[in-house]
């Protein structure tokens, strides 16, 4: 299965966002059991629908093959989403951790 470029990247940093979000989720189940605060229940909740967004971008990059491919706007428009969703996760990584 040849992937074009920008799908490349695309599912690369879904995969970073993957693990960035399993790390946090991790934090924010701790820290729920914790404190039992409704603020972090809404994170844990945030980050488990953001996993399995990102856990079905993958599977769909590797199974269909289809998705995207026949316009060049629109991939490089997910690799400009995913490039954005990223950049959003790390920051709150950034933030929780600290």
């Amino acid at each position: 299965m040849v992937m074009e470029p920008t799908l490349a990247i695309a599912t690369v940093l879904s995969s970073v966002s993957i693990l960035l979000l399993l790390g946090l989720t991790a934090v924010w189940i701790r820290n729920y059991r914790m404190f039992g605060s409704s603020m972090i229940l809404g994170l844990l909740a945030f980050g488990v629908v953001l996993l399995a967004e990102n856990v079905l971008a993958l599977y769909f990059f590797f199974s269909t093959n289809m998705l995207y491919t026949g316009d060049p706007f629109a991939q490089r428009m997910l690799l400009v989403l995913r490039t954005l969703q990223l950049s959003a996760i790390a920051f709150l990584a950034y933030v929780t951790i600290k």
